[in-house]
């Protein structure tokens, strides 16, 4: 297998216990960090964050990235940027300690209420980006951009901020199905991996399929989107032998407040998800 795998498990669980379970039942031993107990890791306490790491230790497992909340769908450009800088503070020592290199990271989207021109919004998103990414030179982490939410949330926008930040510590994490549900164009996923391949850092599994409306795409399982196995096929024929890590979006969506039940239906989808990846990359 050219690729290893991880995933966001509080799409699977809320407890840490049950999270590091979830990657026990398919045979991993490594976890991205967001939720825990409603919370994000970056906003733990210290003694929350030491509860957090003494228990991932005992059970043997690593931390491949921290899903942060700079510059994310809920801070827009217009958000006290101090936030962003105290997160990162307080993210980059726990990193170091669970030498853990990824903190994702997005590019503010422009405000609702009070939108800046183009040009206004990315000189603040590139004045803020710029900041940060000497931050994480200093601390030896990678701030990496998902191509979700922000300036940089489209292809162009994202290499505008590539040339602007100018910091190799700003790079890109791929999500697979991010673009095709956004724009609701299974081509939109493709183009963006084309013209940003080579700034490629970490990648998130996500699908996306024609849903029962005409016309919508919704999530779905990673075997059902033949736009995975395409990628898959180019990052490794392009020399991509980094961490694949699932954020199936089936049974929770952080974003939307769609959080997963006490039913256990998330971890069952989260498992059978795993299970399709791993017959992906291995087919």
């Amino acid at each position: 297998m050219p690729f290893k795998l991880t995933g966001f498990t509080d799409e699977a669980e809320k407890t840490l216990a049950e999270q590091i379970s979830t990657l026990k039942e398919v045979g991993w031993d490594a976890i991205e960090l967001r939720l825990i107990d409603g919370k994000n890791v970056c906003d733990q306490t210290d003694d929350e964050w030491k509860k957090t790491w003494e228990q991932l230790q005992s059970e043997g497992i690593s931390v491949v990235g921290f899903g942060g909340q700079i510059g994310n769908w809920a801070r827009a450009i217009n958000t006290d940027f101090q936030l962003d800088i105290d997160e990162l503070k307080r993210a980059a020592p726990r990193m170091r300690q669970a030498q853990c290199k990824f903190l994702r990271i997005m590019s503010y989207p422009n405000s609702a209420n009070n939108p800046l021109s183009r040009s206004e919004w990315k000189a603040e998103t590139v004045r803020r980006l710029k900041e940060l990414a000497t931050m994480a030179e200093g601390e030896g982490i990678i701030l990496g951009h998902e191509n979700c939410s922000g300036y940089g949330e489209t292809a162009e926008g994202f290499l505008e901020l590539v040339e602007a930040v100018d910091n190799s510590c700003f790079q890109l994490i791929f999500d697979t199905g991010n673009n095709s549900l956004h724009e609701q164009d299974l081509k939109a996923t493709w183009a963006y991996y084309q013209a940003c391949r080579s700034h490629i850092t970490h990648v998130h599994i996500k699908a996306a399929k024609p849903g029962l409306e005409e016309g919508k795409l919704v999530a779905c399982y990673v075997d059902e989107d033949p736009l995975q196995k395409r990628i898959l096929d180019d990052l490794e024929a392009t020399g991509y032998d980094g961490w694949l890590s699932i954020e199936p979006h089936l049974k929770a969506a952080i974003h939307a407040g769609q959080d997963i039940d006490e039913s256990g239906e998330a971890r069952r989808v989260w498992v059978e998800y795993a299970k399709r990846l791993e017959n992906l990359v291995t087919a």
